[in-house]
């Protein structure tokens, strides 16, 4: 989610390019709501077969440049025998230096700025050098809302805010833990919010023995929705809470309300990973510091939440 601004912005400097996104994929649902992205490419067709039909694969496209935004070393062996002319990487892998002919040099670790921002850098080599604001990468992302099928459509309740609580983060973030996210149900008022818990089949697993899925106002979808579905249903809620994820990145592209839970120590603080989008609301406990991430994260009141999702 916060590599699709870059190919805004590409398109931004470069009206007529056509972008391949390579990816898993997994990815692919989230590559085709992104408008900027023309075709997609997955790692699983690289890896059918042989080094050299990767390499056949890669040369077919025609293409005039890779950037390496997340560095894999086979896959930056096979542009350079794909022959494509422009190879960008950061001079900071050294496989990059046998396989890269644009080298760009800068630290994610010690950088205070975003991600998104980071990512932008890479683009040098074209000529854009200026930063743009989070505000403006936000703009750049180009993400389309997926229309709700029947299961998607049948989920939602039109007379409650439907807020979609994520618990669980496969281990990317630092997470709220269930006993916050039970308290949060049951501040919320069933009379006018509806409570949509999402997942896989196995954080379900693990979730339902913690979360009170049986209350009227709550609705458990974990391991029931594909990604397209997901998407759909994210795009029709009135707000998302979680931690650190790629749902939270997907409410705020959409432009529902997103409430991130954040811890303040690097690099997962949300100056580096809080989402793009214009509702977007990243709650963190300054007086925490010295605890573990994820004690920071559980310090974050249920109160502190209520009152950013019941605000207009």
């Amino acid at each position: 989610m916060l590599t699709l601004p870059l190919a805004g912005l590409l398109k931004q400097w470069f009206p007529n390019i056509h972008i391949t996104f390579l990816g898993r994929s997994y990815t692919a649902p989230i590559l085709r709501c992104c408008e900027h992205v023309d075709s997609i490419l997955t790692m699983e067709e690289l890896e059918a077969n042989n080094t050299a039909d990767a390499v056949a694969k890669l040369r077919d496209l025609h293409a005039d440049a890779i950037v390496h935004v997340f560095p894999e070393q086979r896959v930056a062996q096979w542009a350079k025998k794909a022959a494509i002319p422009i190879r960008i990487g950061t001079s900071h892998r050294w496989w990059h230096w046998f396989t890269a002919n644009e080298r760009v040099s800068f630290s994610r670790k010690n950088s205070d700025l975003h991600e998104a921002q980071l990512n932008v850098k890479l683009l040098a080599p074209f000529g854009i050098t200026d930063q743009p604001s989070i505000s403006e990468l936000a703009a750049l992302t180009g993400f389309r809302r997926i229309a709700p099928d029947r299961t998607v459509s049948d989920l939602v309740r039109s007379d409650r805010k439907c807020v979609i609580l994520h618990p669980r983060s496969k281990g990317s973030a630092a997470e709220w833990g269930l006993d916050r996210f039970t308290e949060l149900i049951e501040l919320l008022d069933p009379e006018v919010y509806q409570v949509i818990i999402t997942g896989t089949a196995s954080e379900a697993s693990e979730y339902r023995y913690g979360l009170p899925v049986h209350l009227p106002h709550v609705t458990d979808t974990g391991g029931k929705l594909n990604l397209d579905q997901l998407i759909a249903l994210i795009g029709a809620s009135d707000a998302l809470i979680a931690a650190s994820t790629g749902p939270l990145h997907i409410a705020a592209a959409c432009g529902v309300k997103a409430i991130g839970l954040y811890p303040t120590q690097r690099p997962m603080h949300p100056g580096r990973w809080s989402p793009l989008g214009k509702d977007v609301h990243v709650l963190v406990n300054e007086t925490a510091k010295e605890l573990d991430v994820n004690k920071q994260v559980h310090a974050i009141l249920p109160s502190e939440v209520l009152k950013v999702l019941s605000a207009n």
